[in-house]
This record gives structure tokens, C-alpha cells and sequence, in this order.
């Protein structure tokens, strides 16, 4: 499909999660979050894995320590997992960064076709860097840490400041996510959410496409997506 063939698409923006979604960090959080248990005397298993999927860190220590045993833990406590698990993850990030299938193809379709990119992520600045050093920073016009907004995904604010700082209105911009939370904040600021289930499962809607994979997305069909679902609507 050549450039004359995308003109006029009424895409203003794509906006990518990055946790689970353009880089499969899952595996890598589940060492550092079964380490952190070991540490506390607790076990690391799939139901605290599905309570913290997608879920900003000062919310999910909070639920790990309660669910490891610990009894009201102290600020503290809290304050020292929640920097232990950072610095692991860190150090887990300059070994591996696991891009997901047709992550970065698909991201750099887009910024052929004209599409501004951003990066909005519920991880803290100092992992979002620690990612963009193997993916490349150049491929996003945008980053956002869940460290810079003051209401982390499920809340709208993420993708409304990136929006903004991109300077596109929501309502023409699609955004990436593999979790219910970052679909529910996506939905909330008045974006289109495209879900691609990683570790907890999505549901379609007559709004909402699911793919197995970004590999599995046509880019003709996503740069009239915003035109097809106002027609359809």
C-alpha cells in the first residue's frame, strides 16, 4: 500500500502500553515478584499474578505483602519492596528486553503512514528508560511513566496527557493493550482500544477489536479504524 493510498486516514495518534504489550516483560516480572516473596516467606502464584497485572506499583505492593502474610506493613515496608522490585527489574531489563511479535514493525508502519506514537506506561520512569534503550527511543514522540501522571490506568489521565502532549483530540486515537485496566483507562479518556490479550483475558466489543498478536493487524484497517467504528456507531 503506498503513502498516495493512506492520505486523508483519520488516524491522529497510536499509543502503545508497554508492560505485556510491546515488550513481554511479564516473565521477567514474575522472577522479581517470586524473589520478593521468597524474601517476605511467601509464595508467588497465579492469583496474586492476576490481581497485579496492569495495576500501578504503589497499588500492587500493597497486595502482595497483604497476600505474602505480612500484617499492616509500615511505609517503610512498603517504600523498600516497592525499590527492591525496581532495581531487580532494572537489572533484569540490561539482560533481556523480550520485544513482543510485530511490536516495533507495526509501531514504525504507523510513523511512515504519518502517525505520531506514544509510549504510556504504568511502570515507573526509570523501567520505561530502561526499555527504550533497546527499543529506541526514536520510535516514540511521546513517553509517559506511570510515575509522571498523578492517577495511574484504570483512570483516564494516562492517555488524555498523552493526547494532549501529542496534540490530538482522544476520540482519534487508538490505543494498544493487553490488560483490562489499561483498556478501562483507554476507554475512559475516549480513545479506541485495540486488546491483545497477554495474562488476563479481554473481551470484544462492537468498539473493541481483539488480535492473538500486533502482528495480526492490517495496517490499511487500522488507519480508517476511527472512520469505520463512527459509521458503524
Amino acid at each position: 500500500m503506498s503513502a498516495r493510498d493512506l492520505a486523508g486516514h483519520p488516524l491522529g495518534a497510536g499509543l502503545f502500553d508497554m508492560d505485556g504489550l510491546l515488550v513481554d516483560s511479564e516473565p521477567l516480572w514474575s522472577i522479581a515478584e517470586a524473589e520478593l516473596a521468597a524474601r517476605y516467606g511467601g509464595v508467588w502464584d497465579a492469583e496474586i499474578k492476576a490481581r497485579c497485572i496492569g495495576t500501578a506499583l504503589p497499588d500492587a505492593v500493597p497486595m502482595m505483602l497483604d497476600y505474602f502474610g505480612v500484617v499492616a506493613p509500615s511505609g517503610e515496608e512498603l517504600k523498600a519492596a516497592q525499590e527492591w522490585l525496581l532495581a531487580r527489574m532494572v537489572g533484569l531489563f540490561a539482560t533481556e528486553v523480550p520485544v513482543q511479535p510485530g511490536a516495533l514493525e507495526l509501531v514504525d508502519s504507523l510513523r511512515a503512514s504519518g502517525v505520531p506514537t506514544a509510549l504510556v506506561s504504568s511502570s515507573y520512569r526509570v523501567l520505561v528508560d530502561a526499555v527504550l534503550a533497546v527499543v529506541g527511543a526514536h520510535r516514540f514522540d511521546v513517553t509517559l511513566a506511570g510515575d509522571e501522571v498523578s492517577r495511574t490506568k484504570p483512570d483516564p489521565e494516562p492517555y488524555l496527557v498523552a493526547a494532549a502532549a501529542l496534540g490530538v483530540v482522544a476520540d482519534q486515537c487508538v490505543v494498544f493493550e493487553d490488560s483490562p485496566s489499561g483498556i478501562a483507562s483507554a476507554e475512559a479518556a475516549g480513545c479506541l482500544a485495540i486488546g491483545i490479550p497477554g495474562h488476563a483475558p479481554l473481551a470484544a466489543t462492537p468498539d473493541r477489536p481483539i488480535f492473538a498478536s500486533l502482528a495480526d493487524i492490517d495496517l490499511g484497517w487500522l488507519l480508517q479504524l476511527p472512520r469505520t467504528l463512527r459509521r458503524a456507531s
